[in-house]
């Protein structure tokens, strides 16, 4: 099974709000986000969005140039009909982070919770990093969240690479400068536990 019929079988078979990464208040990201861009005006990316309620969250602070990707059709609808009107103040986009199309020097800020973990493969990450060198912006940040060295080593029935804050660094390269770095206890609806490693950068 490929990568999109992977998710798109998971989002259709489990509510959104009983996924394990599902998360209520999505607070650490948030108040990343606001630390790092501060005017609320700044074009902001959310790879795998899925059915989180950061979009709303962002809204609700301000923001007003948003755009959430994710591989499944079926989370990003599941996400609009759950928002409603408000919906429409988000450019929702269907397609694989690794090779999306992605306007140029565009984005001000990219967040990612909980996809770069899963490129396991190091042609995966390259893609990834590819992009992420093409679409943000020099003066850019970027918020990546993955499983710490101590988190599960698989999810959703697929393995996952994980993280400490210099081995994402390291992932990073050069061109991106640490600025922070927070470790979580995520609580998953099942009642069980996952660490994640987030790692702020700011792009030179």
């Amino acid at each position: 099974m490929d990568a999109k019929a992977h998710w798109e079988a998971v989002y259709r078979t489990k509510p959104p709000t009983e996924v394990s990464w599902y998360q209520e208040q999505p607070a650490l990201s948030l108040r990343l986000i606001q630390q790092s861009a501060s005017d609320r005006d700044a074009p902001i990316l959310n790879v795998g969005a899925g059915v989180s309620v950061l979009q709303q969250a962002l809204v609700t602070v301000g923001y007003t140039d948003l755009t959430a990707i994710d591989i499944s059709g079926t989370a990003l609808e599941a996400a609009q009909a759950a928002w409603g009107d408000g919906a429409n103040k988000v450019r929702w986009i269907e397609g694989d982070i690794l090779d999306v199309g992605l306007p140029e020097a565009h984005f001000g800020l990219w967040h990612d919770r909980a996809v770069f973990h899963f490129l396991i493969e190091v042609e995966a990450r390259e893609a990834y990093l590819r992009q992420l060198r093409h679409a943000l912006r020099p003066g850019g940040h970027v918020i990546l969240a993955t499983f710490a060295e101590d988190g599960p080593s698989k999810c959703s029935g697929l393995e996952v690479q994980r993280y400490s804050t210099a081995s994402l660094s390291d992932e990073l390269g050069a061109d991106f400068d640490p600025v922070d770095a927070h470790q979580e206890e995520h609580r998953t609806p099942g009642g069980s536990t996952q660490r994640f490693q987030y790692l702020v950068c700011r792009r030179r």
